[in-house]
């Protein structure tokens, strides 16, 4: 099968990942020395480095268990920029292959605290106009202004409450992830504070009370499992997927890449892999996944970028969709 792998210059994101020389890796990363602070990257590789990373064996069989052909791994955290990007991707990753794939989400713990400064960085308001440039260069609507208006002092507690969510419902715990990265790239939330944590349970129809226990007590100690499994594989930055098939064999995509990429790691583990055809008109797409960035809804249709921006505006005048604007793009959804 020919894939066209397209070239992408990656900008250097402050709290994101992008790729290690655009390349499928098959083996572990390296144990080079690490970078202490996790919002610089390095110019040379792209990638956000978190900390020390070790490689263990006995970790990556905790892995190897699968209902499917091919399990996905993904090492994410709800504030990291590049996982943002890989949205649209990952959007049709799951409708061509969710048949043959599944997919399980790890947390990384991009930012413990502002505990550090290094090369300038050192409290929020350094990052903000990076996460503007980081939302053209993904084209996905991100609002650094978040970071001087109502900066997160942490990505711990948002994380934490994903495991919360994963122990009620694993379908509701990814809506959740989608929501609260909605109010924080969007919407300008601080999604560390409970308030919006809650918000967001409830909107995704997870159990509040039980929701609060957990995210008090038991889920703590699951993401805290995720931070040491993930420094066991050698996770060094986000987003990192491995790619696994039922005999332990291993594809590894870090950073963000375009949508050949994730499909070369599946047929590479599983050359029988098929696509499913999906209903590409905006009523299907929009059943699915009822909120669309253009880029998604363009990445999904098939239709060019500026075609898709044009139909969802139409769609928007004529009261079939509702439109959000931030100052670097727009949201729609179902009305």
């Amino acid at each position: 099968m020919n894939l066209k792998q397209n070239t992408i210059v990656l900008l250097i994101s402050l709290l994101s990942v992008t790729a290690s020389r655009g390349q499928l890796k098959t083996k572990n990363m390296n144990n080079e020395t690490l970078k202490t602070n996790p919002l610089l990257c390095d110019i040379e590789t792209g990638m956000c480095e978190t900390g020390e990373a070790t490689s263990d064996k006995a970790s990556q069989n905790n892995l190897q268990s699968t209902k499917k052909a091919v399990k996905l791994v993904y090492y994410t955290d709800p504030i990291c920029s590049s996982c943002w990007g890989i949205e649209p991707q990952l959007r049709k990753l799951k409708l061509e292959y969710g048949n043959a794939v599944e997919i399980e989400y790890r947390m990384g713990g991009l930012l413990p605290d502002w505990s550090y400064n290094s090369d300038g960085i050192g409290k929020p308001s350094d990052v903000a106009g990076h996460w503007d440039e980081v939302s053209v260069h993904y084209d996905m609507p991100i609002d650094g202004d978040l970071w001087l208006e109502d900066p997160l002092d942490s990505s711990y507690p948002p994380s934490i409450a994903f495991k919360a969510a994963q122990m009620q419902n694993e379908e509701k715990a990814n809506l959740f992830m989608r929501e609260i990265r909605e109010m924080v790239f969007l919407k300008k939330k601080n999604i560390a504070k409970w308030e919006h944590l809650e918000v967001a349970a409830k909107k995704v129809g997870l159990d509040s009370e039980k929701f609060k226990t957990d995210y008090e007590n038991n889920a703590k100690t699951l993401f805290e499992e995720d931070l040491k499994l993930g420094k066991e594989l050698g996770v060094r930055g986000f987003p990192t997927i491995f790619f696994m098939d039922e005999s332990g064999n291993k594809e590894i995509v870090y950073g963000a890449r375009p949508y050949a990429f994730y499909e070369m790691a599946i047929l590479k583990l599983n050359p029988n892999a098929t696509k499913s055809e999906y209903s590409k008109n905006w009523e299907s797409l929009f059943e699915k996944y009822p909120s669309l960035t253009a880029k998604e809804f363009s990445e999904l249709s098939g239709n060019p970028r500026i075609v898709s921006e044009k139909l969802l505006n139409e769609l928007t005048e004529s009261r079939k969709l509702e439109k959000l604007t931030t100052k670097n793009g727009s949201m729609w959804t179902l009305k």
